[in-house]
């Protein structure tokens, strides 16, 4: 480390963040108990790979607690809801009661597709009908790679 100010986040500080984050809590939560800004931990992570793969860690411990009661409580017929409810935020798209008003982006990616077919008959001007469809490939390529609502990204 070079000489200068001492970092704000020593190793007693980011086992406790660790902890805080192990237990479900955000990292602004974090951040107030062992008295920084969240920034700084994105910061130290950022500089520092091993501190990064530990709040991964830490966040994913508490997520994997839950999700293993609920698929034991599943694992149980008369707790089917547990199954529905894993099932309803792991895979919002699939699951989850939606809005009639709301258009999924695979929705979205269908009509941009029969849209394509449209001008690929219509467009006559190879050029121009190239052009296009690269568009609307490149429009659909950046819908599919947006995370799905709710879920896990």
């Amino acid at each position: 480390m070079e000489p200068g100010r001492p970092p704000v986040l020593d190793d007693v500080k980011k086992r406790e963040i660790c902890a805080i984050l192990a237990v479900g809590c955000s990292r602004a939560v974090a951040a107030r108990y062992v008295g920084c800004h969240p920034g700084t931990i994105r910061n130290t992570a950022l500089r520092e790979e091993e501190f990064a793969l530990q709040l991964e860690q830490a966040e994913s411990k508490h997520e994997i607690l839950h999700l293993s009661h609920i698929n034991s409580a599943a694992k149980e017929g008369r707790y089917w809801r547990a199954a529905a409810w894993a099932l309803e935020r792991k895979y919002p798209d699939r699951y989850a009661q939606r809005n009639p008003n709301i258009i999924t982006v695979e929705q979205i990616s269908q009509v941009l597709a029969q849209f394509a077919d449209v001008i690929f008959e219509e467009v006559t001007e190879v050029e121009y009908r190239h052009r296009i469809l690269t568009r609307l490939n490149d429009l659909t390529a950046g819908l599919n790679a947006l995370p799905a609502k709710g879920g896990p990204a």
